[in-house]
């Protein structure tokens, strides 16, 4: 059951803890098709960030990866979770690197999908979004959430991603419970996308690390996760051919085997 304060979370199944952070705009619920297979198995942790889902809006001076991360931190401590392997998508990856400082005595392992140290490009660091882009998306949001936030959803996948009939069943299930967050929460969230870089605290990293991307991936390249495997220690990374940005949806058996598999491996249970 979720505790009383201000980040919602919710525990299934027991075992050896999996903690799973959600990516810009979503909540806990898009973890669903992982919930249920790992529960079976596992104690799976999910969260809504501060400002999604669930979870009420962050206190003044809390916002961006630094306000994240002790979203997650709070969460972790709460329960006091040890041996932890956590798995971050997308903007959720970017705040367990911010988290990680704080959290590497509890953490055995981290999963980083469709990850990038940093969202918008800048000369140090070209595999991100052309600024004009991303300032495109801020826009957007401003003119009208929900229009944008079809707009996203669309663009986590790719063409033929989605054509067998049941998996775009299951995506639009997983999507559909989702409930958006407030604007000025959106806002906040993408304002750290794009002005918050990750880079070095991405090399500071020293438990084992699975990178799993979309090699088609539109919103995070998958140059981005590349730079990571390059740098950061003892990590390895997994391709999804002809999936976009979320492969735990559209390739969601795949994508839990190989999830089972490191998790199996940390724990010497595979």
């Amino acid at each position: 059951m979720p505790f009383a304060g201000p980040i919602w979370y919710e525990e299934h199944g027991e075992g050896q803890p999996i903690l799973f952070v959600h990516g810009w705009c979503m909540s806990s619920a898009v973890w669903g098709l992982q919930r249920d297979f790992f529960a079976e198995q596992y104690r799976v942790i999910t969260l809504d960030l501060g400002g999604h889902g669930q979870s009420g809006l962050p206190e003044a001076g809390k916002t961006g990866f630094g306000g994240y991360a002790a979203d997650v931190i709070n969460v972790v401590e709460q329960l006091d979770l040890r041996d932890v392997v956590a798995v971050g998508w997308s903007l959720g990856a970017q705040t367990l690197l911010k988290a990680w400082p704080d959290l590497q005595g509890r953490l055995v392992g981290l999963v980083l999908v469709g990850a990038t140290p940093r969202f918008s490009a800048a000369p140090h660091f070209p595999y991100g979004l052309p600024p004009k882009e991303a300032e495109g998306m801020r826009l957007k949001v401003r003119r009208s959430l929900e229009r944008a936030l079809e707009g996203f959803h669309r663009n986590l996948f790719v063409e033929h991603e989605l054509d067998d009939p049941v998996v775009a069943q299951q995506v639009a299930e997983q999507l559909g419970r989702v409930v958006a967050p407030q604007p000025a929460a959106a806002l906040a969230g993408l304002e750290a996308l794009m002005e918050e870089e990750l880079m070095e605290e991405a090399q500071q990293v020293t438990c084992p690390t699975l990178l799993l991307h979309g090699d088609q991936d539109r919103v995070c390249l998958p140059a981005a996760s590349a730079w990571l495997e390059q740098r950061m220690h003892n990590c390895r990374r997994t391709l999804y051919a002809g999936c976009g940005h979320a492969p735990f949806l559209s390739r969601a058996r795949q994508f839990n085997h190989d999830l089972l598999h490191f998790v199996g491996d940390l724990h010497g249970t595979y």
